[in-house]
């Protein structure tokens, strides 16, 4: 079992900056890949930003240039991802989502609002 625990967001005025960090623990060894996902009202879950193991991302196109993702693994009990967004538009709000991929199994956190109006 993979745990995953979401911090960092809030709200912010557009054009502003937020941090994501999503701690994974647990049997976090053979993880492939860390990423984050969106969901806003009355729409359906989408893809932020993905990293593998190798260090390979993947964005969508909407957050190129203003998002970046990267993570950090300690040891073999804990690895965090970070979601850095800057530039923030309206449009990116949302609930934002920690996805852990182990073994093709996927481990999802429990979300964090992000907000952004003046």
């Amino acid at each position: 079992q993979v745990q995953l625990v979401e911090s960092g967001g809030g709200l912010v005025q557009p054009g502003g900056s937020l941090r994501l960090s999503c701690v994974a623990t647990g049997s976090i060894f053979s993880m492939n890949a860390m990423g984050w996902y969106r969901q806003a009202p009355g729409k359906q879950r989408e893809l932020v930003a993905l990293i593998t193991t190798s260090a390979v991302t993947n964005y969508a196109d909407s957050v190129k240039g203003r998002f970046t993702i990267s993570t950090i693994s300690r040891d073999n009990a804990k690895n965090t991802v970070y979601l850095q967004m800057n530039s923030l538009k309206p449009e990116d709000t949302a609930v934002y989502y920690c996805k852990a991929v182990r073994s093709l199994t996927s481990y999802w956190g429990q979300g964090t609002q992000v907000t952004v109006s003046s």
